[in-house]
């Protein structure tokens, strides 16, 4: 019984990971279509000023943390940093409560 406990709670933890995969390739999508709208906008009403750059920008930074959070890819404050640091408070107790 555990065992299958363990196994279907492996089995939520995939699915969870597939859904925000395809949430990040559905913005990503989406990024693309409306920022190449925007593009064309600009470029023909007035190329003399690329304000399509700003959206471009701003939202481009917005897809590449969805991108970080959805493929696992934390390099800063991510799961290795969180037990290293749990560790290390659990380690100073430790010491603490010996030194008592």
């Amino acid at each position: 019984m555990e065992q299958f406990n363990q196994e279907y709670e492996r089995y939520q933890r995939a699915q969870k990971q597939v859904n925000e995969i395809k949430g990040f390739y559905g913005n990503l999508a989406m990024y693309i279509t409306v920022n190449l709208f925007l593009m064309f906008i600009n470029l023909k009403y007035s190329p003399e000023y690329l304000w399509f750059f700003w959206p471009l920008l701003g939202w481009g930074i917005g897809v590449v943390f969805h991108g970080m959070k959805a493929f696992n890819y934390t390099p800063f404050l991510g799961r290795e940093w969180e037990e290293r640091k749990m560790k290390e408070f659990m380690d100073k107790e430790k010491q603490q409560n010996n030194g008592q």
